[in-house]
């Protein structure tokens, strides 16, 4: 998600007023309050994370205290399938709240790819039983769920008008996060996106109001993740990785060696939890990397980097429901088949460093093999998207990009032309 007019001073007052629209500050990073200055080299910046990350086995009985310490009496319970109560964390999770003295309303059934009818269900239920938080138990899409009811639940009007642009998040209430699924970092960053599937467009909203009080990230949480969802986490991190790496017009080498060392570990995680899915050694360096990728760190020092991979792929996940990583390893390739020329130092060195070819043709095909190997889609037939439904995807996509600020180098042609790479 992303980032399109002013670079304006580093505070949180002018964040708290421009972050939650569609439209945001040139330097305005999605994923901290990073607001970098255009210097020679590294550009000057002011970095801000507020969420405190318990990372380990065993660390989700804490819930009860981290929430209890904000001086919190009620919850609203949020999760994904009835896989959390079988598996025994919803009564780990419960009992440590109950333990504290923390009651709760619970809201089941949020599904990958959220959607703006959930969320409004949530607010719901938070307004009839006066909670004063809410909990994701679950991967982003909970996570982004919990996000949007937190700030919707504090908002006059439909919850939607603040994914529109039609009006701003000012406040929230407080969230809190269990990660079951390593992805999308939402666990440590400000943003959710959520689809509207009436209007079947997929938005995001971004406010420092939104960053979570205390994530908890237990790796082993993660031991029951399908073959399919691993490999689509594993492409979600990556374009999360490569979208500052090769748009930000100049990028300190630092900044590149941070990127291409989690790419290197997501490669390397990811063909070691295929071949052993019992290795949490490697499960835990791949939920590591997946926050990294997504909290600031990686743009900091970085001016002028866009999304436009998430702005396309949020058309065909919108439209089609497929999941976000499968459609991303689609679209990825084909941006990058038709964007190298724009930075092509730096796509050189992508595939010097991360697949040991010289050229930056060679390195976009290595990574679109390695998609393909694992098993994750490369093409749209592969998510049984016809190419005669081409004008409608770059329709949809149109308005992502209005949104993102990118309509003037993305263009519906140049939209088309991405997207005819994927065919």
């Amino acid at each position: 998600m992303r980032v399109g007019i002013t670079p304006l001073l580093g505070t949180l007052s002018w964040l708290r007023a421009h972050c939650a629209s569609p439209q945001f500050g040139r330097n305005v990073i999605l994923c901290a309050c990073v607001i970098p200055q255009r210097g020679k080299s590294m550009d000057a910046f002011t970095f801000f994370n507020p969420t405190t990350l318990e990372f380990g086995a065993g660390k989700e009985p804490l819930i009860g205290v981290r929430v209890a310490g904000y001086g919190l009496k009620k919850v609203l319970l949020c999760y994904g399938s009835e896989r959390i109560k079988r598996d025994g964390l919803f009564e780990t999770v419960t009992a440590s709240l109950a333990e504290q003295g923390v009651a709760w309303v619970e809201l089941g059934g949020i599904v990958s790819n959220p959607v703006i009818s959930k969320v409004r269900e949530g607010i719901g239920l938070v307004q009839a039983h006066q909670v004063d938080a809410v909990l994701s138990v679950g991967g982003g899409s909970v996570l982004d769920s919990v996000k949007a009811i937190a700030a919707g639940a504090v908002y006059a009007g439909d919850v939607w008008d603040l994914f529109s642009g039609k009006a701003r998040i000012t406040s929230a209430l407080p969230v809190f996060a269990i990660l079951t699924l390593a992805a999308t970092g939402s666990e440590m960053n400000p943003g959710a996106v959520v689809t509207n599937e009436e209007t079947k467009e997929k938005f995001f909203i971004m406010s420092p109001a939104l960053f979570p009080k205390v994530s908890i990230v237990s790796p082993v949480l993660m031991r029951s993740i399908s073959r399919e969802y691993l490999i689509y986490s594993a492409s979600d991190v990556i374009a999360h990785l490569i979208e500052v790496y090769f748009t930000a017009p100049s990028y300190p080498k630092l900044q590149s060696r941070i990127v291409e060392s989690l790419i290197a570990t997501v490669i390397e995680t990811t063909e070691a939890l295929l071949a052993d899915p019992a290795d949490d050694a490697a499960r835990a360096q791949f939920a590591w990397a997946a926050t990294l990728a997504l909290n600031g760190l990686t743009s900091a020092g970085a001016g002028g980097f866009s999304y436009p991979n998430h702005a396309i792929e949020h058309a065909l996940s919108a439209l089609y429901n497929v999941p976000h990583g499968a459609g991303l390893s689609v679209v990825v390739p084909a941006w990058m088949k038709w964007f190298h020329s724009r930075n092509l130092a730096q796509f050189e060195r992508f595939a010097r460093t991360l697949f040991g070819v010289q050229t930056a043709e060679q390195g976009i095909a290595a990574l679109e093999d390695w998609f393909a190997r694992i098993g994750t889609p490369t093409r749209l037939s592969h998510l049984g998207i016809p190419e005669t439904d081409l004008p409608a995807i770059v329709e949809n996509a149109r308005g992502n990009m209005a949104a993102f600020g990118l309509a003037g180098l993305y263009t519906p042609e140049v939209i088309f032309r991405v997207l005819a790479n994927a065919v």
